[in-house]
């Protein structure tokens, strides 16, 4: 059976959890550019560490599936690190509505459970899967409008000090209710993806013990080709003057000759003639 040398390294694509975070990075640039403003975030540290945070996210993960055709270690290590800056992430959310005096959702209330029973649609990918791709995200994302509302809000900046000073209470209480909900539903979508990369993680670490890593698959594809060759065998190859095993047609930098088929146990060569040399 000849040894798989290369991991298929594009099904990550299809993952629930790559299309996911991919949603995260999206919605995090949008509350970020809605709920920091100059006021709360003066010298913009914020708004890059979490939107490097959550590029950070898809973008190890994306590394890290692509690396496994090659690496698994590598791959293993750079879902870890997505994983990581997940985790930041999460802890910024949860900060900003500290910050209000305000926990996040209980798991078990109505608007928590409300955005727990989203689920994605299957991934319908034809040849062009770039194009795909990206309309599987964009409708997978118009699941949570309810508390993003993206198309809603995304050229609004609310916190801004001019946009304060021309809404009124009414208008302010909602954009903080909007603030309020969609900090939680990310909170929600951060837990979820941390989940599902703990899944991935335990099953790439199966498949290491099970397959072994690249070192040991292209060891293994060797000794399975050097296995075959010796099987290999020319019918009208001569015995080895060394252990009497067959030989096989070699070329060396002075020409071709017959060597054992047991090599380097056997050392035994023989000049192919030039009829042999004809023949071949």
């Amino acid at each position: 059976m000849a040894v798989q040398l290369f991991r298929n390294s594009t099904g990550y694509k299809r993952l629930d959890v790559y299309i996911l975070m991919n949603i995260i990075q999206l919605e995090t640039l949008v509350f970020c550019r809605r709920f920091l403003s100059l006021k709360s975030d003066p010298c913009g540290h914020q708004f890059d560490q979490m939107t490097q945070a959550a590029r950070s996210g898809v973008k190890n993960l994306t590394e890290g599936s692509e690396r496994q055709a090659t690496s698994m270690q590598t791959t293993l290590k750079l879902i870890d690190v997505a994983k990581a800056s997940l985790c930041e992430l999460r802890n910024d959310y949860l900060t900003w509505l500290l910050d209000k005096n305000l926990p996040p959702w209980p798991q078990r209330s109505p608007e928590a459970q409300e955005v727990y029973a989203v689920r994605f649609d299957a991934p319908d990918y034809g040849e062009d899967i770039n194009y795909d791709l990206a309309r599987h995200i964009i409708a997978q994302r118009a699941k949570f409008e309810k508390w993003f509302g993206s198309n809603r809000w995304q050229s609004i900046a609310i916190d801004s000090d001019r946009a304060a000073a021309v809404i009124d209470s009414d208008r302010k209480q909602s954009i903080a209710n909007a603030g309020i909900a969609f900090a939680n539903a990310m909170l929600i979508l951060i837990g979820r993806a941390l989940y599902m990369l703990d899944r991935l993680l335990k099953q790439h670490g199966e498949d290491f013990v099970k397959d072994g890593g690249s070192s040991e698959r292209m060891t293994a594809a060797r000794v399975e080709e050097k296995r075959s060759q010796r099987q290999a065998v020319d019918e009208d190859a001569p015995a080895s003057p060394v252990c009497g095993g067959v030989m096989r047609a070699r070329h060396g930098k002075n020409g071709d000759f017959w060597g054992c088929a047991n090599y380097p146990a056997c050392k035994g060569t023989k000049q192919i003639s030039t009829t042999e040399r004809i023949k071949q």
